[in-house]
């Protein structure tokens, strides 16, 4: 009889294979990577544990298991990942409120989890993953800059609006919003939340909600319902992409949803173009 492939918990030492392994896509796993660089890979780092699949000095697969269930696999290792993974997860217990990451890695797993923990309250099994390398192909917007900490209080209704429209149920619902605020504010401190702020009012705004030394990924793109139509959304976008890959990083990506068809138009006239496919299972 085949034994099923086993996760094991990773410690500090396996970090020069989990980098070895991200660095195999920088876009699709700079979440992952940034999470790495910015807490290495020991049990301890950021709260939450990062699982392997192989030895000590090559591994097939990374899931972090945190607040989202972020796995991310070798090419042709992602059905061995999957089981491995999803035996981990179901002896732990559901403590994540999503599972992301690319769709090769997270459709065989929510396959296996599926049964034990669906039915989701969605899955989005395709979100085309866009990046740009270089500059913005359309003028971006002046006006576009990073939110000051003295307008947080101005910035907070317009990410909850864009946070309710994107996932469907409101971020003040756990604890009355406070961790989701205090998320915003260390982005606006990291001097990665950008908006169009109008007279009080937030016309657009988007967070560079990951951050590794390869690559950063655009989160939470909102114009406000008033303002739709205008090219407000490209415009944005644009003056994100510019401040982004001058400060942050040198390529920038987004996912979207494959129905949100004026997105994604949008984020092509901009310049990005698909490099791969992301999934979302959200409980």
């Amino acid at each position: 009889m085949l034994r099923a492939p086993t996760a094991r918990l990773l410690d500090e030492a396996d970090e020069p294979a989990v980098t070895r392994l991200l660095a195999t896509d920088p876009v699709a796993a700079c979440v992952l990577a940034g999470r790495v660089e910015a807490f290495g890979t020991g049990p301890a780092g950021g709260g939450a544990p990062f699982w392997g699949l192989g030895d000590g000095r090559t591994l097939d697969a990374v899931c972090l298991a945190g607040a989202n269930l972020m796995p991310f696999a070798a090419a042709g290792a992602e059905r061995a990942a999957a089981a491995a993974f999803a035996d981990r997860a179901r002896r732990a217990g559901r403590r994540c409120s999503t599972i992301v990451g690319p769709a090769a890695a997270v459709a065989p797993l929510w396959e296996l989890l599926a049964p034990a923990w669906g039915p989701p309250r969605d899955h989005r099994p395709r979100q085309p993953l866009m990046a740009i390398h270089g500059p913005a192909a359309v003028a971006p917007e002046p006006r576009v800059r990073p939110v000051r900490t003295a307008e947080i209080d101005t910035l907070m209704p317009a990410a909850v609006a864009m946070f309710t429209e994107e996932v469907g149920v409101s971020p003040l619902r756990v604890d009355g919003g406070a961790g989701y605020r205090a998320r915003l504010t260390d982005l606006v401190r990291a001097g990665q939340s950008l908006a169009w702020i109008e007279r009080g009012e937030v016309l657009f705004k988007a967070e560079i909600g990951a951050v590794s030394r390869a690559a950063c990924q655009v989160q939470g793109v909102w114009v406000a319902p008033s303002h739709r139509g205008r090219g407000i959304g490209a415009a944005g976008t644009a003056a994100v992409v510019e401040y982004a890959r001058t400060a942050i990083a040198p390529v920038v990506s987004l996912y979207v949803n494959d129905f949100n068809a004026p997105a994604r138009a949008a984020y092509r006239r901009v310049g990005f173009r698909e490099v791969g496919r992301y999934a979302s299972v959200l409980f």
